[in-house]
């Protein structure tokens, strides 16, 4: 793993323009980023996922970030990490598989770029809570496990390019 590069989290609930904003930083930067890997497992078996799934799920977003990191210049943007997977997990299971919680224990992120629940939420087969009440639920999870890890943070809200100029403009990436 090369400790030089800066490995950055975009997070936060469905629909508030993480991949966008991964996509658009990476660009930005000059360098790549890690996909969410849950979107290209959950494709390939129509949407549908149980349990022991998640466990898959995380196994494959962590080869795609090691994988980029080796390519990464200076910062990794990462399109989600594996919070996401607890949270869900812990929302839809009301538990969460050790290996999950032991990653989460070991793995080093250097900040986090929550996404705000401002924008407009746009149907996906693989978006579960459109309802406002249950976005905000979310939203305040994420931002309490983002002050709880002790890493710089910062909250972007906006259109995507007021999202991309907060981020950027941050300080996250020196």
């Amino acid at each position: 793993m090369r400790a030089s590069v800066k490995k950055i989290v975009v997070i936060g609930p469905e629909s508030t323009g993480k991949s966008t904003l991964s996509q658009a930083l990476a660009a930005s930067l000059d360098t790549c980023y890690s996909e969410e890997y849950a979107r290209t497992y959950l494709e390939q078996r129509h949407n549908q996922y149980e349990f022991e799934d998640l466990r898959r799920i995380a196994e494959g977003q962590l080869k795609s970030e090691d994988r980029n990191l080796q390519h990464a210049r200076d910062v990794l943007i990462c399109d989600t990490d594996l919070y996401v997977l607890a949270v869900w997990s812990s929302h839809k299971y009301g538990k969460v598989d050790p290996f999950i919680l032991q990653q989460i224990a070991t793995r080093h992120y250097d900040g986090y770029i929550l996404c705000s629940i401002d924008m407009p939420w746009e149907p996906d087969p693989q978006r579960e809570h459109p309802d406002e009440s249950m976005r905000q639920y979310f939203f305040r999870w994420y931002h309490e496990l983002v002050i709880e890890s002790g890493k710089p943070f910062i909250v972007v809200s906006g259109n995507e390019q007021e999202r991309l100029h907060a981020a950027l403009s941050s300080g996250l990436f020196r």
